[in-house]
């Protein structure tokens, strides 16, 4: 079923979550066994993240460096796949402009359609760790929204290389990011919605949020995109803080402020420990104002770590 059938027939706010695919050589049903306790809050679905290609460089005895490809996070289409027989839930892939060519997000929304994924999350991705800024693939997406554009194409049975429409048709329900922060890169909050709304008038019909800890940045950003003409579900992001490194990594690496209220709590905390405890608690604050204000979902980033999300979900739902 679709996200948004799920958030339509819903008599009371949904709980779902992303997931990490777990590293190269590392264990699928550790993963799985990991994430068995959110179900007891009977998720819709859970979001699987797409990692693009990344590159180290290897030294030879001779000094030279030689760029080798790598993949740290391979497997999506498989744990979609692993997901929706072990727990029946609906698996959203991520697909990504960023790392693939057109051709390469054809095929993989093929093999998503043959498991039965019928929803997808489409993001542009960001630029390699090794690059200032993103470029796209060469026969890639440079924008989210003709990504967009390509799975919408399909859906009516549009593909790259036919001249004329297939039989073949998919039926793939897609939602896109929105940032109650705005995007880094976009010059303004009018700016970035001008690009939201662009996404959701190419074939969008739901939107999730990049996480946030200050509900009002999420409440005048639902206003705001009311305001620009957009009507689709806006599902809230959310992430309990539970380590005391990422009181400052959060904000650097997502572009987020903490409020005050929460910092005023975490600088008094001397351990990891003491930090999840006032991040759940936060969280959960979070979640019950969220809701009381009508969240249609509230869609946790979990790092593929259940114990924290559990501990929320628990007082929520």
């Amino acid at each position: 079923m679709k996200i948004t059938e799920y958030i339509n027939q819903a008599e009371k706010p949904l709980f779902s979550f992303e997931i990490l695919p777990p590293l190269k050589g590392q264990s699928l049903n550790d993963l799985l066994v990991g994430i068995e306790p959110l179900m007891e809050f009977k998720p819709p679905f859970v979001d699987v993240t797409y990692h693009r290609e990344e590159f180290i460089y290897k030294k030879h005895p001779n000094g030279l460096l030689e760029k080798v490809s790598t993949k740290k996070r391979p497997g999506t289409v498989g744990i979609c796949a692993a997901l929706m027989n072990r727990f029946q839930v609906e698996a959203v892939p991520h697909l990504l402009c960023g790392g693939f060519t057109k051709e390469e997000t054809e095929n993989a929304l093929i093999d998503l359609n043959f498991i039965g994924v019928q929803n997808v999350l489409a993001l542009r991705g960001d630029a390699p760790k090794n690059e200032g800024k993103f470029v796209p693939e060469p026969n890639g997406h440079e924008y989210t929204t003709t990504l967009v554009e390509q799975i919408i194409g399909m859906n009516h049975g549009k593909y790259l290389h036919e001249e004329t429409e297939t039989s073949f048709h998919t039926d793939f329900c897609v939602g896109v990011a929105g940032y109650p922060e705005k995007h880094f890169e976009a010059p303004s909050m009018k700016f970035d919605l001008k690009f939201l709304k662009e996404k959701v008038e190419a074939g969008a019909e739901y939107i999730v949020t990049q996480m946030f800890f200050d509900n009002e940045k999420y409440f005048d950003f639902v206003k705001k995109v009311k305001a620009a003409g957009i009507d689709v579900p806006i599902i809230p992001g959310l992430k309990p803080i539970t380590t005391l490194g990422q009181i400052t990594m959060l904000p650097r690496t997502f572009f987020l402020d903490l409020p005050d209220d929460l910092l005023d709590e975490l600088i008094k905390c001397k351990t990891n420990a003491d930090v999840k405890q006032v991040g759940i608690e936060w969280a959960i604050k979070q979640s019950k104002e969220l809701i009381a204000n009508g969240a249609p979902v509230l869609h946790y980033y979990t790092m593929s770590k259940a114990d924290a999300t559990y501990k929320i979900a628990k007082e929520v739902f």
